[in-house]
């Protein structure tokens, strides 16, 4: 494919995303949380006592002082709390309260994700996902990073 053709590739990719998340931030306005702070969320419910800003930075490709805003806000909501690692004093975890575990639980009702990914068949869609990893781990390998702990 020419160097265009892979840029319309890349144009495409984006406006999916961008629709995908918009599609997304729609459904999850009922819940007052946006789609950045439920993938928060769910990332720190997948990695559980782990869950540090820098490990959720990482995972979620974000920059630590967004990473480290966003956290707060959802502090001042309710959904989270940063507590002092016990053998590492210097080290902050994060932990769902249970406003945050009940926001995470909400944020687990997709419809809008299942109906956009239900019009590939189960094979596309496991094509879809073989050939997203490829990309992101050589966009990773470009810019030398590691592949996150989930997913």
């Amino acid at each position: 494919m020419p160097a265009d053709g892979n840029y319309k590739l890349a144009v495409l990719l984006a406006q999916a995303r961008e629709a995908i998340l918009k599609a997304r931030r729609k459904e999850l306005t009922r819940y007052n949380i946006s789609p950045r702070q439920s993938a928060v969320l769910f990332y720190i419910r997948a990695i559980g006592d782990k869950a540090t800003p820098a490990e959720i930075s990482r995972g979620l490709f974000r920059e630590p002082h967004s990473v480290s805003e966003i956290l707060g806000r959802m502090e001042k909501q309710g959904l989270l709390r940063k507590v002092k690692d016990l053998r590492r004093k210097n080290m902050v975890r994060v932990e769902l309260t249970e406003k945050g575990r009940e926001a995470c639980n909400h944020s687990e009702k997709r419809a809008s994700i299942d109906k956009i990914l239900s019009t590939l068949s189960n094979e596309e869609r496991q094509q879809l996902g073989f050939y997203l990893e490829r990309l992101r781990d050589k966009a990773l390998q470009l810019i030398k990073k590691k592949k996150p702990l989930f997913p």
